[in-house]
């Protein structure tokens, strides 16, 4: 039941929020801009205006797999963004857009987030591990019960940092659309009546990202609940 309580809500925003991306982006990826610019062109404008030559801009394989590295500053955007016209490939390469100027102004949780970006990368390999072989230890071998506790804790605070990332990732995205949404206005790219595609696009994309810190600390929650709850 306390799993139930915990993992739904994260689960179900995901999938409702997920289908919201692929309706606003199955809807407007049909709907050209009226300036006829891809989206490789809307980036490579919004960088060349903030004074950005050094940040490429290139084509990534797959679907959405659009993403900003700041380690080498380049814009990867995917077939269906960079090449497309479409008023939703404009508002995906604006928003990755968007990360780039925030690197460029030095965004502080977009450094910071950048800095974690090992640490999650290990925990979430190495966390759960470590959790289960605690937790086993705790159950099965009653003379390393205090060992296993603490190796337990080991993996659930690594964990933790996973969901400290997804937490510390939504005002990044948040700040990377509304950059995105001022500057595909102030530029001149697209219009005030497109912008309405723009804002069901990357609203829809935000909810993503709350789904998945909900998930997160959920998934967190319970595990706590369960070391500790056997710590009684």
């Amino acid at each position: 039941m306390l799993w139930l309580l915990v993992a739904i809500p994260g689960l179900v925003l995901g999938i409702w929020a997920q289908l919201r991306v692929r309706s606003a982006f199955s809807k407007y990826s049909r709907v050209p801009n009226s300036r006829g610019l891809t989206g490789a062109q809307a980036a490579r404008m919004m960088l060349d205006y903030h004074n950005l030559p050094d940040v490429t801009v290139e084509e990534s394989s797959g679907f959405l797999t659009d993403h900003y590295d700041p380690r080498h500053r380049t814009l990867r955007l995917s077939p269906d963004v960079g090449r497309s016209n479409s008023i939703a490939a404009v508002s995906v390469a604006a928003h990755e857009t968007g990360h780039a100027l925030q690197h460029a102004q030095h965004y502080a949780p977009l450094g910071l987030r950048t800095a974690i970006v090992p640490a999650v990368q290990f925990g979430s390999r190495l966390g759960p591990l470590l959790f289960f072989v605690g937790f086993m230890m705790q159950a099965f071998a009653r003379n390393l019960g205090d060992l296993g506790f603490y190796i337990a804790l080991a993996g659930l605070i690594l964990f933790g940092i996973t969901a400290l990332f997804t937490i510390i990732t939504l005002p990044v995205e948040f700040d990377a659309s509304n950059r995105a949404k001022r500057e595909l206005v102030a530029m001149n790219i697209l219009g005030q009546s497109e912008m309405v595609g723009v804002n069901k696009m990357l609203n829809a994309a935000a909810l993503t990202y709350v789904a998945a810190a909900v998930a997160a600390i959920g998934q967190f929650l319970y595990y706590a609940f369960i070391l500790f709850g056997r710590r009684r």
